[in-house]
């Protein structure tokens, strides 16, 4: 193919949209309360397909999760410093609900019906 013919690259994203894409995966999904019965089902299949990305977020903010728990233990265990430990087990635990509500909603688009 010649540069004519071949279509023209994707712009290169910024990297907090690549962050914000790693850790977060609300971009994936429609919204399914909007449109027309038609456009809603649509919807429905579309965030379907898109649920076997869920397993993926929650590997990753497991993984996060576990490394912070870990450098909390061993920051407390060399220095007692409780303050500076505490600097990664917030973090550590705030991965607790994140991981709930990606569990949550992987199971609710796999078991539940998609929209009348």
């Amino acid at each position: 193919m010649n540069e004519l013919t071949m279509p023209p690259a994707p712009p290169a994203l910024r990297f907090r949209t690549l962050l914000y894409r790693y850790w977060f995966f609300a971009w994936l999904f429609r919204d399914v309360g909007r449109g027309t019965v038609f456009e809603r089902s649509a919807a429905w299949r579309h965030n379907r397909e898109q649920a076997r990305w869920l397993p993926t977020y929650l590997r990753r903010w497991s993984t996060l999760g576990a490394v912070l728990f870990v450098l909390g233990a061993l920051v407390e265990l060399a220095g007692g410093a409780a303050l500076l430990a505490a600097l990664f087990f917030v973090p550590s635990v705030i991965s607790v609900p994140v991981n709930a509500v990606i569990s949550v909603a992987w199971l609710g688009l796999k078991l539940l019906p998609g929209p009348l």
